[in-house]
């Protein structure tokens, strides 16, 4: 089961966040095709990034090796998180930033999960993964009858 996780890991979230966020840094600076504002470039980093981490995290499933590099790793990318809540703060994009402040949660419990073996750090990841999760799905889903449809969702 493991190494079907890391397969999904790999093709799902981390090859579609890694060619999203090359698509925008594309569009950001070769053909100026996006609004140049520090949001585009925020996503575009966190797109790239998050591909990436997604890809590191879902090879080391696949192989099955430790996880404990994981709580290393998830020092940069709780300040690329709080890097995301304070971007999108000042932008006022509020429903962007509440992605920014679970994924912030997140690797905030996960570093003490996994450096100092904390046992109810494991549950509360989860429970932020979750949680994210959910409010992640949803803004997908708004945006899409957003744009799709012409309806407007609730955010």
């Amino acid at each position: 089961m493991a190494r079907s996780l890391g397969v999904w890991g790999i093709w799902l979230p981390g090859f579609c966040q890694f060619v999203t966020g090359i698509i925008l840094f594309i569009g950001l600076t070769w053909f100026q095709v996006f609004s140049k504002t520090a949001p585009f470039y925020m996503a575009a980093l966190a797109f790239t990034a998050y591909g990436i981490h997604w890809f590191a995290m879902a090879y080391r499933r696949y192989i099955d090796s430790s996880a404990e590099p994981d709580g290393w790793m998830a020092i940069a990318f709780l300040f690329l998180s709080i890097l995301g809540v304070d971007v999108f703060r000042c932008a006022g994009d509020i429903p962007v930033m509440l992605i920014f402040v679970g994924l912030t949660l997140i690797y905030a419990t996960e570093i003490p999960t996994r450096l100092l073996s904390w046992n109810p750090g494991g549950r509360l990841v989860g429970l932020f993964q979750f949680m994210t999760g959910i409010w992640l799905m949803y803004c997908t889903y708004a945006m899409t009858v957003d744009l799709a449809l012409g309806a407007k969702a609730w955010i």
